[in-house]
């Protein structure tokens, strides 16, 4: 895959697991969109919304991977399904690709632990959860993408995790709130203290367009392709306001929690990329409650 890639106005998919959740998938306990792997009745579900993506435009569709992670999968209680979840989500994604074969593929590679919250654990136990996902949807991907992480040590041990596949790679960082990652760092030391050599360029992830705004200055000037995959939810902060709300509620629709705005529309979503777009951005994307029609928004800005 040609490293410049992302120099150029590119368009990615939204929220597959808020856009699942709206089009009827019942929710499962905390498996989210992995919900749509596991029962084979939601199977071309997962299809058709990835292609329904593709036809407002995006050009590159991420594996429905966020919650395959094994901690997500132990929770619930079906941690030997590991393997076959992650495979079945690459499949189902090359059958997208199929019908369009320009579209690309990134490989989902989510926070191994917590969401929106920094990794404690020891880099060995991390590295051995990026690794056996990794290997699993590398047949599948054309690089691989570190979807909504939280800390330098993450995107590190990531990205050496990878390294074996000879495959580049997309950088999905987290803020909640402010311009600090959730571990406390900024958002230019991802680039400064990782020597980076198959970086296609660096987003925030799941992230609000006004925060996203606050870091605007700051991603634009480190010198890569840089963009954003924006959310709709009224907050992404677990601390202090709702203690581990994310991963401490049962719910299976995270907009219960973190509440949905209602004034995100397409037009007004639309309105902040093309602000992001002429201060440089070229990587336009969508997360949680961005939809089809938020992603033919953003195509048309090209």
């Amino acid at each position: 895959m040609d490293l410049n890639f992302f120099k150029q106005t590119r368009i990615l998919d939204g929220g597959m697991g808020q856009e699942l959740l709206a089009r009827g998938m019942e929710p499962n306990g905390t498996l989210w969109s992995a919900n749509a792997l596991l029962q084979e009745k939601y199977h071309k579900l997962l299809l058709d919304t990835h292609v329904d993506f593709i036809k407002a435009g995006a050009e590159v569709i991420v594996t429905t991977t966020f919650t395959t992670r094994q901690i997500r999968l132990k929770d619930n209680n079906v941690e030997d399904k590991f393997e076959y979840l992650n495979k079945k989500a690459g499949e189902i994604a090359q059958k997208a690709k199929k019908l369009y074969p320009n579209v690309l593929i990134a490989g989902g590679l989510p926070p191994q632990y917590l969401t929106y919250e920094a990794d404690p654990r020891t880099d060995s136990e991390i590295a051995d959860n990026f690794k056996t996902q990794a290997e699993l949807l590398n047949p599948y991907v054309d690089f691989f993408y570190f979807d909504v992480l939280s800390s330098v040590k993450e995107f590190k041990i990531a990205i050496d995790c990878i390294s074996k596949f000879n495959k580049p790679y997309l950088i999905g960082a987290h803020i909640s709130e402010g311009t600090n990652l959730p571990s406390g760092e900024k958002i230019s030391e991802i680039i400064t203290k990782i020597k980076h050599e198959k970086l296609l360029g660096i987003m925030l992830s799941c992230i609000s367009p006004e925060n996203y705004d606050l870091n605007l200055n700051e991603i634009k000037n480190l010198g890569v392709p840089f963009g954003f995959k924006l959310n709709g939810f009224m907050k992404t902060n677990p601390k202090p306001n709702y203690t581990g709300a994310y991963n401490n509620s049962k719910s299976g629709n995270p907009n219960e929690f973190l509440g949905v705005r209602e004034d995100l529309t397409p037009e007004k979503m639309s309105e902040f990329a093309k602000k992001f777009k002429d201060a440089g951005a070229t990587i336009l994307g969508g997360c949680c409650e961005t939809r089809p029609s938020h992603i033919k928004a953003f195509a048309s800005l090209k």
